[in-house]
């Protein structure tokens, strides 16, 4: 016996090189919680210091009081500080003898002890009642020695690890008790799992304990390394110690870019000008940086970048003067037009101003023309080369200039860019409109100029529709001063101009004047051949269904062409029943009435918003019995509840197919009202598969699944669009055929986004739903689509929680951002690509439901395609969207990128504007 006990191992709460192992396998690392010596109170266990094979000493505790009966001994250890942990593991180490190997010894012999704990915030509380411990497991060895040769030190350890769950004080106790083993304690190790610190996104994630049972920790990362938050970092710490679904992430600052998951500063001759951007870029034309970390790019001497220029553009300049001007005198109007300068200083943003300076011919001296002069369009920022100047007095002088300029032109200190023009006015001859008007004329009268310079030699008069402007306006030319202007439209607006000329020239046209011709009196007109109409269309109809057109009068005619329906032949299409005035009347179209004495319940099997849900036999004349689903409305209900509970039996009634719930009948002209349907021996699909983890072979699971899509297909032929399509809202029979239901809930997406959907019958979660169809309440059967990829992943993965404890706000911002679910364990790769494909951002992008039949009918027909996912977890989680068919293609610089693409020729335009790395070209922009 003392032979046996040298050669076990002494209590450790070390880590020596097995966290190490476990870091590497685990993902994770291990934190011992007590350091102290186990003892603090031993009734007949022994501590005993032996030699091991090393001749080193160590002390073990041991018990071996076989040989009487009704054992009770106990060994527990000092307090044991949790540092926050809410799960601890316990790993223990120890030998046990077979009874069998024990000669004489009673049938009161175990070879089994248990493992207590006891929570306390007391540090030395020296006494605990027997009955306070909570058992955490009896422990059995898997092997037991039945000799001892102490020549060839025979022993068998064993090694077992338990847990503690949902810890909250200070720390806990441990306790053996032996009830009348013999045993040997070798050590005794407590630890707990963390997620490690990590750095992804340029954040940092520090070391977080996990959190008790299977929930997630979320985490808030801390930019570094010259970086700044683009979007809140943070990533949740699962109960495996991983860390899972990264949001978010850190960018360089100003002046760095990303390289190696380091922020590297620009290097001179580079620059990065906002966060936002990827890269460093090579400084654009005429600008420089000749330190490290620039944001943006100096411009050189004579260049210059307005306020409104983006960083990445070239340094510019401002432009020559204008060219080629030229003017051409009417009396007191004057147009001058030039074209635009030579040079426009690299940029595209040249607008013109006119100064005015009337010149004496006297002394020859010129000041400013006053506000009295007008420029047409405008004086200042002219984009076109062209302006008409207006009100000059005759028989004057006239200086214009002509600048050029644009965005940098008020950054230079030098003078602009000027072109001169001088001219000399004639005098102006002007008039005055007056009018009146009939529907197809207008008759003009004007007064001639008051001072004419010369008599009056004819007058000119131009007009034109409003709509058209002056490309399409006609000339008139009168000695008169009343016009006459015939052939006009209707109800049409025209404008006028009058001018006049005299032996020395054309006078500038009077103002503009607007004027409308009468209408026409279309109405009865109108009327009378809608009454035609009318009258046609009633003599289409057949007679049964006419009225004597002479008892109507025409405002009833017009009701009666507007609001009878016309019933247009086509396939089965579903028919909303809120679209019903009477929903009574609904009911009565598309749901059997049943007697409910034909009815007979036994049991209650759940409860519905609107009452309880039962199971029971319905037995119709002439039919064999059949077991029911029956849901009862609840006494004390309105007219609405009513309504809203008979009109799921309005919609279930329009449905015939073997993956759709079947409607037997409803039960409306007595108490309780009540809606039968086909009894689901095996209940809801969610609840089913939980039940059953691991049971079923993948082609099973095809084949629930291609069910449930042919149900779908129907639905979607049919243009019934679900909404709620989830595994708790498909139900399974006793075949394992799964079939459609939960049909007629109204849904409205809340303000709250954590409130998802709000329905009569509860919440329909985020995670369920389509980005579409929660950013826009855009539900089609895309939507549908989405939803069942969902599904899918429900069903391989045996009715997981979808996006396990993630927020719905969390949801949402991680699909947004790319994210979609890993391929549960043991996924055929065709399934996850095909919940891949349901889950495309774009509707058209996403299969149709019959697309979906074929795949699954193709996978059941060939088991092959059944291979487990060889992704990962980790790299699902990466590269979620990557097609594992897609064939190779390796590039290694932007040259050999551009050949490929049959675009060599524009590898010195790429290089020239900095794009010198396949990293950079993908940040290219259309600019």
């Amino acid at each position: 016996w003392a032979a046996w006990c040298c050669l076990v191992q002494p209590v450790c709460c070390g880590l020596s090189g097995l966290a190490g192992e476990l870091s590497e396998r685990l993902f994770h690392s291990l934190l011992v919680l007590g350091q102290s010596s186990l003892i603090l109170l031993k009734i007949r266990w022994e501590e005993i210091s032996v030699m091991d094979e090393r001749n080193i000493p160590m002390r073990t505790y041991q018990v071996c009081n076989v040989m009487e009966a009704y054992q009770n001994n106990w060994l527990r250890t000092r307090h044991i500080a949790r540092d926050g942990a809410q799960r601890v593991y316990i790993e223990i180490k120890f030998t046990l003898r077979d009874c069998n190997s024990l000669p004489g010894v009673p049938g009161t012999c175990k070879e089994t002890f248990n493992m207590f704990y006891y929570e306390s915030n007391n540090v030395n509380q020296w006494y605990i009642k027997e009955s306070n411990y909570i058992k955490i497991d009896t422990i059995a060895a898997d092997e037991s020695f039945t000799q001892v040769d102490v020549g060839d030190r025979v022993m068998k350890l064993n090694t077992e690890v338990r847990d503690i769950s949902n810890l909250s004080k200070k720390g806990f106790y441990l306790a053996f008790q032996d009830l009348g083993a013999c045993i040997a304690l070798v050590s005794v190790r407590v630890f707990y799992k963390k997620c490690p610190l990590t750095v992804l996104n340029l954040a940092q994630f520090p070391d977080t304990v996990t959190g008790g049972d299977s929930a997630l920790v979320e985490v808030r990362g801390v930019c570094v390394n010259a970086s700044e938050e683009f979007e809140a970092p943070r990533m949740y710490c699962s109960a495996d110690g991983g860390w899972l679904v990264p949001i978010g992430r850190c960018v360089c600052q100003p002046g760095y870019e990303e390289q190696m998951d380091v922020c590297q500063p620009c290097k001179p001759g580079f620059y990065k000008a906002s966060a936002a951007d990827a890269y460093c870029a090579k400084c654009p034309p005429h600008s420089s940086s000749h330190l490290e970390r620039a944001s943006e790019c100096v411009c050189e001497k004579g260049f210059h970048r307005a306020e409104t220029d983006p960083r990445s553009m070239s340094c510019t300049r401002p432009p020559s003067a204008p060219e080629n001007a030229i003017s051409t005198v009417n009396e007191t109007c004057v147009t001058l037009e030039w074209s635009p300068p030579r040079d426009t200083g690299g940029r595209g943003d040249i607008t013109y101003s006119i100064h005015c300076r009337k010149c004496s011919g006297e002394n020859g001296k010129c000041s400013s023309c006053g506000s009295g002069v007008h420029f047409v369009p405008r004086q200042f920022g002219l984009s076109a080369a062209m302006v008409m100047v207006t009100d000059l007095q005759p028989h004057s002088n006239y200086s214009f200039t002509i600048e050029s300029l644009n965005g940098v032109s008020d950054l230079s200190p030098s003078p602009r860019a000027a072109v001169m023009v001088n001219v000399t006015t004639s005098q102006t001859v002007s008039v005055v409109l007056k009018e009146r008007r009939s529907k197809d004329s207008v008759t003009l009268a004007w007064q001639g100029p008051d001072r004419p310079s010369g008599a009056i030699v004819e007058y000119e008069v131009i007009y034109y529709e409003k709509n058209q402007r002056e490309q399409n306006y006609t000339v008139l030319k009168t000695r008169s001063n009343v016009m006459t202007v015939d052939g006009l439209k209707p109800g049409t607006t025209y404008v006028f101009r009058v001018r006049a000329r005299t032996p020395g020239g054309y006078g500038s046209y009077g103002g503009e004047i607007e004027l409308e011709t009468s209408h026409e009196d279309f109405f009865l007109i109108s009327l009378f051949f809608l009454y035609l109409f009318i009258h046609y269309f009633f003599r289409l109809l057949p007679s049964h269904c006419l009225l004597p057109l002479s008892s109507l009068s025409l405002p009833h005619l017009l009701l009666l062409v507007f609001l009878s329906p016309v019933k247009l032949p086509g396939s089965k299409t579903y028919i909303d029943p809120h679209t019903y005035e009477d929903p009574n009347k609904a009911v009565r179209d598309f749901a059997k009435e049943i007697e409910a004495s034909s009815i007979r319940i036994e049991r209650v099997i759940g409860a519905g918003e609107f009452g309880e849900v039962c199971s029971g036999r319905l037995r119709l004349q002439g039919k064999r019995e059949i077991y029911v689903a029956i849901k009862s409305l609840k006494a004390g209900y309105s007219d609405k509840q009513r309504r809203d509970f008979l009109s799921e039996a309005s919609i279930m009634g329009q449905f015939d197919h073997p993956n759709i719930i079947r409607l037997e009948g409803v039960v409306t002209r007595c108490k309780p009202v009540m809606i039968i349907t086909e009894f689901m021996e095996n209940g809801s699909l969610d609840t089913f598969l939980k039940k059953h983890d691991g049971q079923f072979t993948v082609i099973q699971l095809v084949g629930m699944l291609r069910g449930i899509a042919s149900g779908m297909k129907y639905l979607s032929d049919m243009g019934y669009v679900h909404r709620d399509l989830a595994a708790r809202n498909i139900l399974v029979n006793s075949n394992l055929v799964c079939k459609v239901s939960d049909f007629g809930l109204s849904r409205v997406l809340e303000d709250d986004p954590e409130a998802a959907y709000t329905t009569r019958g509860g919440k329909i979660p985020i995670r369920w739903t389509s980005p579409e169809a929660i950013a826009y309440r855009k539900f089609t059967s895309a939507s549908d689509v989405w939803s069942y990829g969902i599904v899918m992943w429900e069903v391989v993965s045996y009715g997981e929680r979808p996006y396990w404890e993630m927020s719905n706000q969390d949801v949402i911002k991680a699909i947004d951002e790319g994210y979609r679910l890993p391929a549960p364990m043991d996924c055929p790769v065709v399934l996850h690509q095909l919940m891949l494909d349901c889950w495309e951002n774009g509707r058209s992008e996403r299969p149709k439901f019959d697309q979906i039949v074929s795949t699954l009918d193709g996978l059941i027909r060939n088991p092959t395609k059944s291979k487990p996912c060889i992704q990962t977890h980790t790299d699902q989680s990466r590269d979620i969207r990557s097609n594992p068919t897609t064939p190779e293609f390796t590039v290694s610089t932007v040259e050999e990128w551009l050949e490929a693409i049959k675009m060599g020729q524009y590898k010195d335009n790429f290089s020239s504007a900095g794009y010198v790395t396949l990293d950079s070209v993908l940040y290219i922009s259309i600019r």
